[in-house]
């Protein structure tokens, strides 16, 4: 037995389930929380041990899981379980996968997991690894306490702490239903111990599944010790089998996250209204208003200001930044710069230092320089607009021919007024102008005025003559016509 207080030979994660308790077509395993489907966080606990190899034994929706699972663990072993039911045969496969890898048998701790336990850290894992080298066990379990471990498979321990064997609470004595350490399931073995006892499980049971609790009473059977590492904090071992479940695990790991970022010097007004994802990444004296949502890989610098009810994916925020009532993704805001209120930025934006972005804006693929401003009211679409620019409310790019997409681009220091069009391609040149309504179709060169002319003509009494009855034309008619005060000698 291996006495190595370092890295695992193997962890083996099992995501064969089909999860029907969810009544979903996804996959329970792929179900998402804090910014990562279950069996991804699952994953990342198991990255964290280190071990020479990492396999996943998959079988429901084989294909789909496991392209799920390689996109998050490109390198990962792929082991497919058949149709002999069981953890002992999951577990058996996944071992069988492990040996292949290598080449012959692994020697060392191989770990068992799940891929719906979210909650998992790798320091717990790291915790049970290091007990079990250090004892030399030949199994090593992972136990929970429960304030009520109705349901549960009840730990038995002898008189020296090691474990005698598991009890499933249908099974067990009332004395033994008092106990409240459980099962999590989750194990460190011994590689050839493991080895040895999965071909001796067998299926003659009420479930016929080769149950892995078998392998404890086989590895004490050769003198191997089984021993447990318990753990007060249940959330660790904690599965979802629904979505109520699955949301109660999201928000006690929502929790954890704000937790963490507000001892680290984050400002979060109110926490139950704030969700932030296990990605994201926060600076100290960042403050978080009621209602924001931070998802993805969104980055947020030093005394910026989120919220409140503002969403942001994947999203770059620069230091002293405000954005205010909005909506962001896959977007770059600099130092010092504005967002919103009511602003929808979709991915390609990129927001210059000290640059605004206003009420009722959206923007797509678009570039905005140093200290300009797109203060309300439009769109601004596969554009680039230089530094010190003010884009005036209403203005829009039109920049969909029906067929492609064009760009527009706007030098800096340039003013535009309201209600300007730009029909792209077009540019406009530094420090040029728009008129009122300007529909600019042609380039526009620095420093000109462009404006689109056309003689105002007043078609007098229109409103009495193509509505007559109508308010507007009785409102028309006292207007023009004079009140005896108007009269002389009144």
């Amino acid at each position: 037995m291996t006495v190595d207080n370092h890295s695992p030979a193997a962890v083996i994660v099992l995501a064969a389930g089909a999860g029907t308790r969810m009544k979903s077509a996804k996959p329970k395993i792929m179900h998402e929380m804090c910014g990562r489907s279950m069996v991804g966080h699952a994953l990342a606990a198991a990255q964290g041990l280190e071990p020479d190899y990492l396999t996943a034994v998959v079988r429901f929706e084989r294909d789909r899981v496991a392209e799920h699972i390689t996109s998050i663990v490109p390198d990962i072993i792929i082991a497919d379980q058949d149709e002999i039911p069981g953890t002992g045969r999951a577990v058996e496969q996944g071992l069988e996968a492990v040996d292949a890898a290598h080449g012959g048998p692994v020697q060392g701790t191989v770990v068992v997991t799940y891929g719906d336990v979210p909650l998992l850290t790798s320091e717990l894992l790291q915790e049970l690894v290091a007990e079990h080298n250090e004892q030399g066990n030949a199994v090593t379990v992972l136990t929970a306490v429960l304030d009520d471990p109705t349901g549960y498979g009840r730990i038995i321990r002898d008189a020296d702490g090691s474990v005698s064997g598991i009890r499933e609470h249908k099974d067990a004595t009332e004395e033994e239903r008092a106990i409240n350490e459980v099962n999590s399931g989750i194990y460190a073995f011994d590689a050839a111990i493991l080895r040895d006892a999965l071909p001796k499980v067998s299926t003659d049971n009420a479930q016929q599944e080769k149950y892995l609790t078998d392998v404890l009473g086989l590895a004490r059977e050769v003198g191997g010790r089984v021993a447990a590492v318990a753990t007060q904090d249940r959330w660790q071992v904690e599965g979802a089998n629904d979505r109520v479940q699955l949301a109660t695990l999201g928000k006690e790991m929502n929790r954890r996250v704000l937790e963490k970022w507000m001892k680290l010097g984050v400002g979060i007004i109110d926490p139950d209204s704030t969700w932030i994802d296990v990605d994201v990444i926060l600076s100290n004296d960042v403050t978080i208003k009621p209602g924001t949502q931070l998802h993805g890989q969104t980055i947020v610098g030093t005394d910026a200001v989120i919220g409140p009810d503002t969403t942001l994916t994947n999203v770059r925020v620069g230091q002293g930044t405000t954005v205010i009532r909005s909506v962001a993704t896959d977007a770059e805001f600099a130092d010092h710069s504005s967002v919103g209120p009511f602003a929808y930025i979709r991915p390609g934006t990129k927001l210059g230092e000290d640059a605004k972005i206003g009420a009722f804006y959206e923007t797509k693929n678009v570039t905005v320089g140093k200290g300009s401003k797109l203060s309300h009211l439009g769109y601004m679409g596969d554009a680039e607009i230089g530094e010190y620019t003010n884009i005036g409310c209403g203005n829009i790019t039109a920049n969909y021919d029906g067929v492609n997409k064009h760009r527009t681009q706007i030098g800096s220091h340039v003013r535009t007024s309201s209600n300007s069009v730009f029909v792209a391609p077009v540019s406009v040149g530094d420090g040029a102008y728009t008129g009122a309504g300007a529909v600019v179709r042609k380039d526009v060169p620095a420093g000109a005025l462009a404006i689109t002319y056309a003689q105002q003509k007043n078609m007098e009494g229109w409103t009495q003559d193509k509505r007559p009855g109508t308010p507007a034309a009785e409102a028309a008619q006292r207007a023009q016509t004079p009140s005896t005060t108007d009269r002389p000698g009144a």
